[in-house]
């Protein structure tokens, strides 16, 4: 093992999936998406940012346990969910089975990505899992599956965490490598929210 000298810097690594697996396996529902007051007000939150009434082609990255992968339903022709954890996925297969416009796939983002184009790509408390390189990965996967006019959005908790990015630090690495245009950002005491057009 080589010595590190004074001023290199240690690069966090991107959470591997077998972290989620371990998540899941304590907790089938380990951030309370199904009954947190303060979910259940994010989650109304975000589906009142979306720009549009209506999406004909959207992609929710991180979708874990399906709450909000339901509500966009709502407003999407189809909804393509993923997530690295097959214990999330499970769950979210089983509480969106009335919702035929959703499908569910495990994915390693931004390892693996869909080979499709979206008007609107959801990432929603996943950027600072990552690490910096993975996050500019992740902008610019997102800028070339958007369509002209799509929309990215991105929700991120900004209470203190031990992941590798806090949320300031990935949203502002992904908006700034994706060259996508800001049309809103929001900031609660406990979250931000922007808004990105292409």
């Amino acid at each position: 093992m080589r010595e590190r000298g004074a001023h290199e810097r240690v690069v966090p690594e991107s959470l591997a999936p077998a972290y989620f697996d371990r998540v899941y396996a304590r907790d089938p529902d380990p951030w309370r998406f199904r009954d947190s007051p303060y979910e259940r007000a994010k989650y109304r939150a975000t589906i009142d940012a979306l720009p549009r009434p209506r999406f004909a082609n959207a992609f929710e990255v991180g979708c874990s346990i399906g709450v909000l992968s339901a509500l966009l339903a709502a407003r999407c022709d189809r909804l393509l969910s993923v997530d690295v954890a097959d214990a999330a996925l499970d769950q979210a297969r089983r509480s969106c089975a009335g919702l035929p416009q959703i499908r569910f796939e495990r994915m390693h983002i931004p390892n693996e990505w869909p080979d499709d184009v979206f008007d609107l790509i959801v990432l929603s408390e996943v950027l600072y899992y990552l690490n910096d390189a993975d996050v500019h990965r992740a902008a610019r996967r997102t800028s070339a599956s958007l369509r002209p006019g799509g929309v990215a959005l991105l929700v991120h908790w900004t209470g203190p965490t031990d992941y590798p990015l806090t949320a300031d630090v990935a949203a502002e690495a992904f908006i700034t490598a994706s060259a996508l245009i800001v049309r809103t950002s929001k900031r609660t005491p406990e979250y931000r929210m922007d808004v990105l057009l292409r």
